[in-house]
């Protein structure tokens, strides 16, 4: 077809410079900076950070990096708590068009090494407080990177050659004119999964894709110029489920915090007016089991995302007491951390206090900028009846899910399988829309030919006052095939269970078939996300058989 032969509304109607910029969340700091440039950014401990100075210092890092010889689609990788040149990557990295590589910072040597020359890192950030673990992982690389070190206070001198981080600052222009990526398409962020077995999966994301889900995020979560957020969530985690930009695109403020405790949660919410945080199932129990004299209170009400398995009744019903609205969301690595949300619905509040949280606990229905979300039959890829029992897997498709895992096209073929993301948990549809997690495919108890969900009862377990975790899995039985088997990790302080306590507690309420058969006591083994690593449970449930 001839330009001549197209149609008027594509006649004479093109792209030019003015009506199409790539979008990249890097332009939410440069709009934020133009528009409210003395407005408090960040905040850590004493020093504050308007959003003139945030830019400035990111311009500064780009320019820098630039003159290092760092261009598009080179790999800067950075190894560091919240703080706030974590903050300044995700916005410096992306304008040059290189690719942003947040380590996990609770993995092993080996693992950081392996990360590194997988994602073919040329620069690594690393703040001071991990340059032990850096100098294990600098031994066993291939081809070292440039090493910048941020100083963290109290830490000893780095072990190694790096680069002082103020002082590659220094080499930087602060009105660095950056370019940005040529197409939004272009790859933003690189994220290794935590997998079980053998090597890390590296996630690649989108310029396009951070820029959505971070939209997405403040629209779901009710960002504002108004909001605090505080950061329980590490930011190497789904790039902090992309909230470094979303609370830039907000215009609101970042609290960062470098270790997740208890009484500095508190703190800082009461001390700052905080109004926003995420985290994993792990923190909201450490806010809700917190000792009361670490407890501050506060005046006004801090919504809590959290992702992973669904909060008990237990704790969200604590949560609410002490001035927190929990919102549970749903997602994986893969679609940038949250792909669903379960929002509170009016009609709810006039329902049964159990029943209610029954509701909050779905993972529930899909952000705005997600595209697709259905629970499908995993065999022929089918939609199953939205009847809240048929049992199905999560699918997902749209821009906020990853282009594919770095050099490992099978792993991507098995995971972006036609126009879907399939997610590997096991749900049910409500008549409402929402969705409901009943399992991971590979943690369905089948006992005597009954499918249990660990899930169902995790949830009871943890309604008893003693039980601060649980973790149910399957265990090898000559006569049923599989019983559960269930590991508790009981809160600080209380008294004495029995395993024939648990049991009783669980026929109380639970079908016969359901009841844990064999209950251990002790620390649950976690990821470095805090997940609970029922991998870990699963061999040792099989070394009791």
């Amino acid at each position: 077809m001839t330009h001549d032969d197209r149609h008027p509304f594509e006649t004479g109607l093109d792209r030019t410079g003015a009506n199409y910029v790539p979008l990249t969340p890097a332009s939410f700091l440069a709009g934020a900076a133009a528009s409210f440039g003395e407005n408090l950014a960040v905040i850590d401990g004493e020093r504050r950070i308007t959003y003139a100075a945030l830019y400035a210092r990111c311009r500064r890092l780009a320019s820098a990096l630039s003159g290092r010889g760092i261009g598009r689609l080179d790999t800067v990788a950075i190894l560091a708590s919240n703080i706030p040149e974590m903050i300044e990557a995700h916005f410096a990295v992306p304008m040059l068009g290189a690719v942003l590589n947040p380590l996990n910072t609770r993995l092993d040597a080996a693992t950081i090494a392996f990360s590194l020359d997988h994602g073919r890192a040329r620069v690594l950030i690393v703040d001071g407080d991990f340059a032990p673990l850096v100098a294990d992982a600098l031994r066993l690389v291939r081809d070292r990177p440039l090493v910048v070190e941020v100083t963290a206070p109290g830490a000893a001198d780095a072990p190694f050659d790096a680069v002082d981080y103020e002082a590659l600052l220094a080499e930087g222009d602060p009105d660095y004119a950056w370019a940005g990526p040529a197409d939004e398409w272009q790859s933003l962020c690189l994220l290794y999964t935590s997998g079980t077995t053998g090597d890390p999966k590296g996630a690649v994301y989108s310029h396009r894709g951070a820029y959505l889900q971070a939209l997405g995020n403040a629209v779901t979560f009710g960002l504002t110029g108004g909001s605090v957020y505080l950061w329980t969530l590490p930011m190497f985690h789904c790039s902090g489920w992309s909230y470094p930009w979303a609370v830039v695109a907000a215009g609101g403020t970042q609290v960062c915090l470098r270790k997740v405790e208890p009484a500095a949660i508190f703190r800082l919410i009461a001390e700052h007016g905080v109004t926003h945080l995420c985290g994993a199932p792990i923190v909201l129990s450490m806010i809700a089991n917190a000792d009361p004299e670490v407890r501050v209170s506060f005046a006004q009400t801090v919504r809590c995302a959290t992702g992973g398995a669904a909060p008990s009744s237990t704790i969200l019903r604590t949560m609410e007491e002490l001035g927190f609205k929990v919102t549970h969301l749903y997602g994986a690595t893969e679609s940038y951390g949250p792909g669903t949300a379960c929002l509170f619905q009016p009609d709810w509040a006039d329902l049964p206090t159990e029943a209610r949280y029954a509701r909050m606990a779905r993972q529930g229905v899909a952000l705005p900028t997600v595209e697709g979300l259905m629970v499908a039959d995993p065999g022929t890829g089918r939609p199953v009846p939205q009847d809240g029992v048929t049992v199905g897997e999560i699918m997902m498709r749209g821009n906020t899910i990853m282009k594919g895992y770095l050099g490992n096209p099978e792993a991507t073929g098995g995971t972006l399988v036609g126009d879907w993301y399939r997610s590997g948990d096991l749900a049910v549809w409500h008549p409402d829309g929402a969705v409901e997690i009943k399992d991971r495919s590979k943690d369905i108890i089948i006992s005597g030919g009954e499918n249990i969900s660990s899930l169902e009862v995790e949830e009871v377990l943890t309604q008893h006052p003693a039980i601060m975790l649980a973790a149910v899995v399957a265990k090898p039985d000559a006569t049923w095939g599989e019983t559960p088997c269930a590991f508790l990790e009981l809160k600080p302080g209380s008294a004495p269970l029995t395993d024939a306590e648990v049991i009783a507690f669980c026929r109380e309420r639970l079908a016969r078939f359901k009841v844990p058969k064999t209950v251990l006591f002790g620390p649950l083994p976690k990821t470095a996300t805090g997940k609970i690593q029922k991998f870990v449970l699963r061999e040792q449930a099989r070394a009791l058989s």
